[in-house]
């Protein structure tokens, strides 16, 4: 049995390829406000001593680093970056070593530079003990601050209000009752007339009220006329005992003997 002939395979178009990829797009520049970044290259740290002869190069490794300034040109160029006698031939964005206190803190100060004279700071990089951060700009700096006083400031007057709300209840309250102290303390003379008049009445709409009960049996009061009399007699006189009542006076309590 005859075997089908094998077709030839077509060969790849080459036309519908993508074309070859170009050199990689340039890094864009770092933004304005990176103050919450910190960067830090240990390795390097261990390998390279941290001076101001190798610290930009330390500095180019982090992010904060523009790759488009003109201290990148001149390293391309096999020239030292900080090199002010080239830099001040160039225009553009740079980078400038300005405090220096080795090997603990380096300060980069980032400008605008438009002549040799003519330089405009933008922003400010530090190196503090390999760690590198961006200081914050001056406005933050004030705004931040202000903020912090408005708060308290705030806080404590509304604490203040509290307490004079406090104190102003507490005297109101002592006000109010030294009012109805003395509003209770006045006498008003036509209510007392009119208590008098309704007892008036209703003692003419009572009864006449009861004799009082009658003297024991063998009790005889003494008249005052008498008292008067006693008092009166000569001294040399002996005065009369009053006469003993056998139901009130009856000597002293008798003990019970068991």
């Amino acid at each position: 049995m005859a075997t089908p002939p094998v077709l030839p395979q077509p060969l790849p178009s080459f036309e519908s390829n993508p074309p070859p990829m170009g050199p990689p797009p340039p890094q864009q520049p770092p933004g304005t406000d990176m103050t919450g970044m910190c960067f830090r290259d240990q390795l390097w740290l261990n390998t390279y001593p941290l001076d101001r002869n190798l610290v930009f190069d330390y500095f180019a490794l982090s992010p904060f680093y523009d790759w488009t300034c003109n201290n990148e040109q001149l390293r391309s160029q096999s020239i030292h970056p900080l090199d002010l006698s080239h830099l001040s031939k160039m225009t553009g964005t740079e980078y400038m070593l300005s405090e220096v206190m080795e090997p603990h803190l380096f300060v980069f100060r980032k400008q605008k530079r438009d002549s040799a004279e003519k330089v405009t700071p933008m922003l400010t990089y530090y190196v503090l003990d390999g760690s590198i951060y961006q200081a914050p700009q001056l406005c933050s700096v004030f705004a931040a601050r202000v903020g912090r006083a408005l708060y308290y400031i705030s806080k404590a007057f509304g604490t203040a209000a509290s307490k004079l709300e406090k104190i102003g209840y507490v005297d109101s309250e002592r006000e109010g009752a030294a009012e109805s102290k003395t509003g209770k303390e006045v006498i008003d003379f036509k209510e007392v007339k009119r208590i008098d008049h309704i007892l008036a009445a209703l003692q003419r709409k009572l009864p006449p009220a009861p004799p009082p009960p009658p003297f024991p049996e063998g009790y005889v009061p003494q008249p005052t006329a008498e008292k008067e009399k006693g008092s009166e007699t000569p001294q040399g006189e002996e005065t009369q005992p009053p006469p003993v009542d056998p139901i009130i006076d009856q000597g002293p309590a008798k003990r019970m003997k068991f």
